[in-house]
């Protein structure tokens, strides 16, 4: 393993499985396995990208269209009432590889400032449906 194929390299190479909601040539995206709320999503860069500030001008658009592809379908897929979209540089990046945090969100949820409370997934299929939710209203967006 190369020094930068952290967890997210090997997610998009396919070597490390996860449950994917987006992929394409520049991008991938998948469930985040500690969750702030089910079908909390994880979007990267294919290619290793660090930080924010290393990210190449070429990949910004895609990747702000694609987080922004993937909070719209929270609300019919999940039945969110909006979306909290973020990233973290360096400080509280639990994996050092570029990634926007997608999360569902509803009124009274109990996301306060920037406290993140993790859930999880009661199984594997429970991670599964709400991946395939995700997925299906992307594809059927795009129509």
């Amino acid at each position: 393993m190369s020094q930068n194929q952290d967890l997210f390299c090997r997610i998009a190479a396919g070597e490390e499985p996860a449950h994917v909601v987006h992929s394409d040539e520049l991008l991938v995206a998948f469930l985040d396995i500690r969750p702030v709320f089910k079908g909390h999503v994880l979007l990267c860069p294919r290619t290793h990208v660090s930080t924010l500030l290393d990210l190449p001008d070429d990949m910004t658009t895609p990747l702000l269209s694609t987080a922004r592809t993937i909070a719209a379908a929270m609300g019919p897929a999940l039945g969110a009432e909006g979306t909290f979209v973020a990233m973290n540089n360096v400080v509280s990046q639990s994996v050092p590889h570029l990634h926007v945090h997608v999360v569902p969100r509803s009124k009274g949820d109990g996301l306060r400032g920037f406290f993140w409370p993790r859930t999880k997934y009661a199984d594997e299929a429970e991670a599964a449906d709400y991946a395939d939710r995700l997925r299906a209203q992307m594809l059927s967006g795009l129509r």
